[in-house]
């Protein structure tokens, strides 16, 4: 009788919330990738043991696919952050995102 890996959904849904969460500046990605990668370390060492006993490993490994791209995403918009704070600083940040407003607003 085979069963279903205990967190194999579980780590399908961080996958998924770790590829958009890249577009929350990059640390709920990372945080659900991670996440998501050390479920499914515990999950993927459980199936090796007893493969037939376990039918939902296609999930973990798209789920464990999903994660690996998120965080890699998620990385990249986190250093790319950090970069245009540190070129920027803070209020130069918010200075452009007003003007990029401004204009948005100006075109409708």
């Amino acid at each position: 009788m085979t069963t279903n890996l205990p967190n194999g959904t579980a780590v399908l849904i961080l996958g998924i919330v770790s590829i958009i969460g890249c577009c929350c500046y990059g640390i709920v990605g990372v945080i659900c990738g991670i996440i998501g990668l050390v479920l499914a370390k515990k999950d993927m060492a459980l199936y090796k043991q007893n493969p037939s006993a376990y039918n939902n490993f296609s999930n973990l490994n798209t789920g464990r696919i999903l994660c690996i791209i998120g965080l890699v995403l998620s990385v990249i918009t986190l250093i790319s952050n950090i970069v245009v704070i540190a070129m920027y600083g803070f209020d130069g940040v918010q200075e452009m995102q007003q003007q990029w407003i401004e204009q948005m607003q100006n075109q409708q």
